[in-house]
């Protein structure tokens, strides 16, 4: 009999076959293709948070907005009918949609923290404890498969660095991930520590209202500007194209553009540097330094491109709303910041824009048969599931691509997983180095010469390893894993099946 998640196996416990944590872009849609690919698995998705959508329910920051175009951030499953660059308000009505058709509502437990997952060989499940954020209170879910789509974001605990004399200053200081509710920054003056994708969208945003906002960076970031809205998105909804067609037509569009900006990064990035810095120029003062503020040092794409819809950045720079600075901060003043050069920034508010640090599957405790789990020790198969650890994956998106391009195609291998257990009559699958594995070298789970952003670089120690060769990598690209992992071989010796 297939026990349903409303059906108790003992006191106090609910068993569900799957059990996904997150309800954000990963979990929601892993829990959609569930129930159209395998209608016969009981599941429930678990969530700490206070509703659906992850980074879109908490980031309350001004201008808040996708990195990506929606056409591929969206699902491949659920046509995307709004501008290509959209509002977090605009995201989170388009997953409420993915909810209702996918009659998801009932499966979702908000406020559910999970604090420790254990697996046992003897039950071959997942004890799983859960803390309910409301009450306080624990309980206790079984599940034979566990599925983490939890994101990467530490929600409690942005990474904001410490200045001398922050103590001193007498102004607001707010970083981005615990925006202040009661902000009203209407005609103060700003300086935003950052430059990366988040800055890039507060700066215009609160330069619609407030005095001046200084942009205040310790290095450059590559800068994108794209319309809002495609153009041959409005031209087809004009000739009444059906949505599913215009979705997978600007979705094919946004995709080879992606691929072919990847391919020059990689191949001829001097030639990538210099169309990106030249498509810059027409859109900011003539006397602007685009060397200085918007040329970094490093290699396009070896940190996030950040994308400018209708170049809202450039814009407010050129209409005197907004400034850069390039230069490092010596301390706080009691009236704003000081830089290393010496020039004193007046601030009545200032945002650390600084970033989020990584947290590796929640910070759940796991342990495998009363062992804990030392995934800084543990390899990657395929960047979906974890050597030695059974009836366990994750989700981890792309880097260059929108993330969820890679939660469809986990979603797909997840699913043909389970339903390829089924069908060998199979309770268990833990991916496990082969014989010819046993010397590969390890390497971090991120390679600085691929991609360095902060984030990444700060997580390396608290990481799970990859290594040398397939199954073992990690961190691959769109172009190369649309065809690889639809087309995985699930009966290969490094998947073990009991």
């Amino acid at each position: 009999m297939t026990v349903t998640a409303e059906q108790p196996v003992a006191a106090g416990i609910e068993h569900v076959d799957v059990l996904v944590v997150g309800a954000g872009i990963s979990g929601i849609g892993a829990a959609y293709h569930l129930r159209e690919r395998l209608p016969g698995r009981t599941f429930a998705i678990l969530d700490a948070l206070g509703a659906r959508g992850g980074t879109w329910w908490t980031h309350r920051y001004p201008g808040v907005r996708s990195d990506s175009d929606l056409f591929t951030f969206g699902y491949g499953f659920k046509p995307w009918r709004g501008p290509s660059i959209a509002t977090s308000e605009e995201i989170l009505r388009y997953l409420d949609e993915v909810i209702d058709e996918g009659q998801l509502a009932g499966r979702i437990r908000y406020r559910s923290r999970v604090t420790s997952a254990s697996w046992s060989s003897a039950d071959r499940r997942w004890t799983v404890q859960v803390r309910r954020e409301n009450t306080g209170e624990d309980h206790t879910v079984t599940t034979d498969f566990l599925w983490m789509c939890q994101g990467y974001y530490d929600h409690s605990r942005p990474y904001r660095p410490q200045w001398e004399g922050m103590e001193r200053f007498r102004g607001v200081v707010a970083h981005p991930q615990q925006w202040p509710e009661d902000l009203d920054h209407a005609g103060t003056r700003v300086v935003v520590i950052g430059s990366g994708a988040t800055a890039a969208t507060i700066v215009p945003a609160m330069a619609e209202t407030a005095a001046h906002v200084t942009m205040l960076q310790r290095s450059p970031t590559f800068f994108f500007a794209r319309p809002r809205t495609h153009e041959l998105a409005e031209t087809l909804r004009a000739l009444d194209v059906p949505d599913d067609w215009t979705h997978e037509i600007l979705r094919r569009a946004y995709i080879a553009e992606g691929d072919e900006i990847t391919r020059m990064s990689f191949e001829s990035p001097g030639e990538l540097r210099e169309m990106l810095l030249e498509a810059m120029r027409p859109l900011l003062p003539e006397d602007f330094d685009i060397t200085r503020h918007f040329s970094p040092t490093y290699r396009p794409w070896q940190q996030r491109l950040a994308l400018l819809p209708d170049g809202d950045l450039f814009t407010a720079i050129r209409e005197g709303k907004a400034s850069v600075v390039t230069d490092t901060i010596d301390r706080f003043t009691e009236t704003g910041v000081r830089t290393s050069s010496g020039e004193e920034l007046q601030a009545d508010v200032v945002v650390t824009a600084t970033g989020f640090d990584l947290c590796l599957f929640g910070g759940i405790t796991f342990t495998v048969d009363g062992e804990p789990v030392d995934f800084t020790r543990r390899v990657t198969w395929r960047g979906t599931m974890i050597s030695g650890v059974p009836n366990m994956a994750y989700v981890f998106g792309y880097f260059r691509a929108s993330w969820t391009l890679r939660a469809d195609l986990v979603s797909d291998l997840v699913c043909r997983l389970l339903d390829h257990m089924q069908e060998r009559g199979a309770t268990v699958v833990v991916p496990t180095l082969r014989t010819e594995d046993a010397d590969m070298p390890l390497r971090p789970w991120a390679d600085p010469e691929n991609f360095n952003s902060g984030y990444v670089m700060r997580s390396v120690d608290r990481m799970f390893k990859q290594g040398d060769r397939e199954p073992w990598t990690h961190l691959l690209e769109y172009a190369q894993e649309r065809t690889a992992l639809p087309a995985v071989d699930l009966d290969d010796s490094s998947l073990v099946y009991r």
